[in-house]
């Protein structure tokens, strides 16, 4: 299933919201307190809300995190594209350094959507 979104120009502020939704820094934390203690999570996740928003490739946030991407059909990808068909923006992503890789606290279906509608465009998010 390939998305007609790829054949539009596309741009990083056609394609995204400048801030975070405020749900994401729940949703980060619910993850990182996998990785870290909860009180070493909620830490990491205030710091997050006060960082300004940069941008990265979506190619090299991927290569750093050392995860796969997702399949375009995966469900939550499939929804992102769907939104961007469909003119609505999707929210920045929430990242942090790890000892030897990146952690995606929040966004992985959204940097796979991203990814899919070209490698290259820039993408915003929170980087601590």
């Amino acid at each position: 299933m390939k998305t007609s979104v790829k054949n539009s120009n596309l741009t990083k502020d056609s394609i995204w919201m400048k801030e975070p939704e405020d749900h994401d820094f729940p949703a980060a934390q619910d993850y990182l307190e996998l990785l870290f203690e909860p009180d070493k999570a909620r830490k990491l996740v205030e710091k997050l809300k006060t960082v300004p928003t940069i941008t990265k490739k979506s190619k090299d946030i991927l290569r750093a995190s050392k995860l796969s991407l997702l399949p375009e059909t995966n469900i939550h990808v499939k929804e992102n594209l769907k939104k961007v068909e469909k003119n609505k923006k999707l929210s920045p992503i929430l990242l942090v350094r790890g000892e030897n890789e990146l952690i995606i606290a929040d966004g992985y279906h959204r940097l796979c959507c991203s990814y899919y509608l070209t490698e290259d465009l820039e993408v915003p998010c929170r980087l601590i």
